[in-house]
């Protein structure tokens, strides 16, 4: 059986739907994975006609249907008609979403796809569907029974895990505690060994307050809660160190001495690795039992249906899954 990539739809309003059909024209099924592109085909033709591409690939409505495919294909089993309406918020748009990543979650809990990969969705959209998950990662730590997850950005060796996600900046305080930062870091290292292939992970750790408090006199979590965590992962044999000040840290290169750092919270991970990574980021699950990447943007409404969204970091982000695959499956 021939290795599948599930790759749901995202929201229909944004521009998952074209970087779904530009980069599955630029992936070789001949030499990685197929994809399995979950989404009506309605609205793969809607987009298709808007940036002057018209699919080709055969369309499947049952499950049962995907392995006598060799090539990439549509799975569409969707019997509700949703109709586009470029850059917009809607509640069908993210009904679709969710509807799209449940069925494509499917497929890989099921074993009919080997990875997942997930188009950007529109937080405020699920919610208005009813949706009360945060994103994507929370979805599917929930849809897999997962509870020891962490969120990683991926370009090349620079590796970012994050403490917190999707919480608002004056509640980050009370989620670095010992028990989450080893919790987080022992899960990087087993993935860094089993999804990376990397024997001997080097983790670094940063610390919350400027100047990684600066001795306490900026703020004390790092003695409190930090540097404790970092030596108990060390007399555990996990090789880690910290805790460092953000911005010396990404801005003098250390990232390059290191397997993959564990920021405190969303932005300061993210924006260095934004920067560094030059639109070519992925987004990747670390901890979950199914393989799951995305791209490292959002939804960018404002530009969807225009023919001008780039595919680098969906591109990326099959790539790392099509590699995944290899070691998790050899």
């Amino acid at each position: 059986m021939k290795a599948s990539i599930a790759v749901s739809i995202g929201d229909m309003n944004g521009i998952g739907p074209e970087i779904l059909i530009k980069s599955v024209l630029q992936f070789d099924a001949k030499r990685g994975s197929r994809l399995i592109l979950v989404a009506p085909e309605s609205i793969l033709n809607f987009y298709g006609e808007r940036i002057g591409v018209k699919l080709q690939f055969p369309v499947v409505t049952h499950p049962d249907q995907i392995d006598s495919i060799m090539g990439h294909l549509v799975f569409d089993p969707f019997t509700k008609v949703f109709s586009p309406s470029p850059g917009k918020v809607s509640s069908k748009a993210g009904q679709l979403a969710m509807e799209a990543l449940d069925m494509a979650t499917d497929l890989v809990i099921k074993k009919t796809a080997h990875a997942l990969v997930t188009a950007p969705i529109s937080k405020e959209s699920i919610h208005m569907a009813g949706y009360q998950f945060p994103g994507h990662t929370e979805y599917l730590a929930h849809r897999t029974n997962t509870s020891e997850i962490t969120m990683m950005l991926v370009s090349g060796s620079l590796r970012v895990g994050l403490l917190t996600t999707h919480i608002p900046l004056s509640k980050v305080v009370d989620h670095v505690t010992e028990s989450n930062i080893l919790r987080h870091v022992r899960t990087i290292h087993q993935s860094l060994i089993h999804d990376f292939g990397i024997l001997r992970p080097h983790i670094a750790v940063l610390g919350l307050n400027p100047h990684a408090g600066d001795g306490g006199v900026l703020g004390t979590e790092e003695i409190e809660f930090i540097e404790p965590a970092i030596s108990k992962l060390n007399q555990e044999g996990i090789i880690c160190a910290g805790p460092f000040p953000a911005d010396g840290w990404f801005g003098t290169q250390q990232y390059e001495k290191y397997d993959a750092v564990l920021a405190m919270y969303h932005d300061q991970g993210l924006g260095p690795f934004k920067a560094l990574s030059f639109g070519r980021g992925v987004n990747f699950t670390a901890g979950l039992p199914i393989i799951r990447t995305s791209p490292d943007h959002g939804t960018a409404f404002a530009i969807a249906g225009q023919n001008k969204a780039r595919t680098d970091s969906m591109i990326e982000a099959i790539h790392l899954a099509d590699s995944l695959i290899t070691k998790r499956y050899d």
